[in-house]
C-alpha cells in the first residue's frame, strides 16, 4: 500500500522519484562545460539551481505514482538582488584602497631611509661674540684736536683770557687752562688742518695736526749776551716769519663725546712727500690733438674770460673763472688716442694772477656735435689735475 506525502514527511522518507532526480542533476552537473570563473556570478547560479529543483519535483512524482500531481507551490522570490558593479561605490573602494597602499608604501620608505642613511649630526650654533664696538668718532677727533690746536698755539700776553677760553671748551672741567705756556710773547694761528686718527687704547686716540703759524718779533732793550761759538758747530737756521709745526694731540670718548686728555706734543712736519708711483700716461693721438687744438684755445679764452656758454656742446654746463684769473695761453693740448664721437684729452694752460704766472694742468671731454651743414667739436667737460 502506498504510503501518501504526509506520511513520508512524517517517517522522513523521500518522494517518490526523488533518488532519480539527484541522479539526473548529479549527471547533468558531470557533462555540464564549466563556464569561466569571470563571467558566473555565484547568486545567480544558485538561484537558477533552486528553481530547476523546484520544477523537476511534481514531474518525477507524476511518472511514479498514477494519482493526479498536486499543483506547483508559486514561485518564491529569490533572497538576494544583483548589484552593478560599475557604480560610483566601487570606485570609491577601489581608490580608497589606493591611497592606503601609497600611506603604506610612504611609511616603508621613510623607515628605510632611517634606518640606512645615518643621521647627519646637528650644527653647534655659533660662538657668542661679543658686541661689536663702533667705530671710532673720527670726524668729531679731527673738529676737537683742531680746536685745541689753534687755541693752544694762540697766545697774546695782553690777553691771555682768549686762550683760556678756547682751551676750556675743549678740555675736561677742571683742567688747567694755561697748559704749555708761560704767559709771555705773542704768536698767530694762520691755518689748522687735523689729520689722521690713530686709536689706542680705552677709547682714546692720537690726533695729528698741522698747524700754520706766524710768531711775532721779539722786542728787547738790551741785547742778549753774545754766547762764544764752539769752533765747528753750526749756527741754528733762523725760523720763518710762517711756518708750519705738527701737533699730535690725545683725545678720549666719553658720555657721548671727544675731549683732549692732556697737553700735545710738537713734531716735525715732512719736508717731501713720499715717492709716487709710476703711472701709465695715455697714448697721444697727435693729429686728432692738431684739428682741435683750435678748439680747446677757443675755450679757454672763455673760460677765463667769463663766458663758457658760445664754446661748450649743448647741455654742458661749465662755470668760469673767478675774476683775476688772465689767460696767458695754452702751454700744451694732447688728446687720448680713440674712437667715436666722446674724446679726452690733457692740457695745460698758464694764467696770470696776483703779478705772477702759474701753470695749470686739465682733463678736457670733447663731443662732436653735428649741424644740417657741419660737423665740430666743442668742450663737454673739464676737470682740474690728470687724475
Amino acid at each position: 500500500m502506498p504510503l501518501g506525502p504526509r506520511a513520508r514527511s512524517i517517517l522522513g522518507l523521500p518522494e517518490p522519484g526523488e533518488w532519480e532526480q539527484k541522479k539526473a542533476r548529479t549527471r547533468a552537473k558531470r557533462d555540464q562545460k564549466p563556464a569561466p570563473a569571470a563571467a558566473v556570478n555565484p547568486w545567480e547560479s544558485a538561484a537558477r539551481q533552486l528553481k530547476e529543483q523546484r520544477s523537476a519535483s511534481p514531474t518525477a512524482t507524476a511518472t511514479a505514482a498514477p494519482k493526479p500531481a498536486p499543483e506547483p507551490d508559486p514561485e518564491p522570490a529569490a533572497p538576494w538582488a544583483t548589484v552593478d558593479e560599475r557604480s560610483g561605490s566601487a570606485f570609491a573602494r577601489k581608490f580608497g584602497r589606493g591611497v592606503l597602499w601609497a600611506l603604506v608604501a610612504l611609511l616603508v620608505l621613510v623607515g628605510l631611509k632611517a634606518l640606512l642613511v645615518p643621521k647627519k649630526p646637528a650644527a653647534a650654533p655659533p660662538p657668542a661674540t661679543g658686541q661689536t664696538a663702533p667705530a671710532y668718532p673720527t670726524d668729531e677727533a679731527q673738529a676737537v684736536a683742531g680746536r685745541f690746536a689753534r687755541a693752544y698755539l694762540s697766545w697774546d700776553e695782553k690777553d691771555p683770557t682768549t686762550r683760556a677760553a678756547g682751551l676750556a671748551a675743549v678740555l675736561p672741567e677742571g683742567s688747567d687752562t694755561a697748559m704749555g705756556w708761560d704767559g709771555k710773547g705773542r704768536q698767530d694761528v694762520l691755518a689748522v688742518e687735523p689729520g689722521a686718527v690713530t686709536p689706542t687704547t680705552q677709547q682714546q686716540a692720537r690726533v695729528r695736526v698741522d698747524v700754520l703759524i706766524r710768531p711775532a718779533a721779539e722786542v728787547t732793550t738790551t741785547p742778549p749776551p753774545a754766547k762764544p761759538a764752539t769752533p765747528g758747530t753750526p749756527a741754528p737756521p733762523a725760523a720763518p716769519a710762517v711756518h708750519w709745526i705738527g701737533l699730535e694731540i690725545p683725545v678720549v670718548q666719553t658720555a657721548g663725546r671727544v675731549v683732549v686728555t692732556g697737553a700735545p706734543g710738537i713734531v716735525g712736519v715732512p719736508k717731501t712727500g713720499p715717492k709716487a708711483p709710476t703711472l701709465r700716461a695715455p697714448e697721444t693721438d697727435a693729429e686728432f690733438s692738431t684739428q682741435t687744438t683750435q678748439t680747446v684755445e677757443r675755450f679757454f679764452a672763455a673760460y677765463a674770460g667769463g663766458d663758457t656758454e658760445s664754446v661748450t656742446a649743448p647741455g654742458a654746463t661749465v662755470p668760469p673763472l673767478p675774476v683775476g684769473v688772465t689767460l696767458v695761453g695754452v702751454t700744451s693740448w694732447s688728446a687720448d688716442r680713440g674712437t667715436g664721437s666722446d674724446r679726452s684729452g690733457t692740457a695745460r694752460v698758464t694764467y696770470r694772477l696776483a703779478g705772477a704766472q702759474i701753470e695749470q694742468t686739465y682733463r678736457i671731454q670733447l663731443t662732436r656735435v653735428a649741424s644740417a651743414d657741419a660737423q665740430r667739436w666743442q668742450v663737454a667737460g673739464v676737470h682740474g689735475s690728470t687724475a
